[in-house]
């Protein structure tokens, strides 16, 4: 049971970036992943996240209309959509899968699966 985050990078102000989160050894139905940020010195924070089962998805305020995250039953694949970055932005981006929905607020206790963590560097 692996997650595997990919996608992190350098990118300037207004940009945009893809992150994706491959699920090996399990399928994603019937799941909700979860997509979480930590920048150095602050807690993990839930920004967004989506119910593989129905596609319902939920965004914290800090980044609602410009990231979305989406799943891919066919890849096993989740992804985050990141546009008009922000320098606040800056920090290792994870996805992790909990049982059934998603909680809200988007916070880690349930989640039980993470990825390795993908840094993204917003900055001119």
């Amino acid at each position: 049971v692996q997650l595997q985050a990919s996608g992190g990078g350098l990118v300037q102000p207004g940009g945009s970036l893809r992150l994706s989160c491959a699920a090996s050894g399990f399928t994603v139905d019937y799941y909700a992943i979860g997509w979480f940020r930590q920048a150095p010195g602050k807690e993990r924070e839930g920004i967004s996240c989506i119910n593989s089962s129905d596609n319902s998805t939920y965004s914290a305020r800090s980044v609602e209309g410009r990231f979305t995250t989406s799943v891919d039953n066919a890849k096993n694949t989740m992804y985050l959509q990141m546009n008009s970055l922000k320098p606040e932005d800056t920090a290792v981006y994870y996805c992790g899968t909990a049982p059934f929905i998603c909680p809200l607020p988007i916070e880690t206790t349930p989640f039980n699966t993470w990825g390795q963590g993908t840094l993204v560097t917003v900055s001119s």
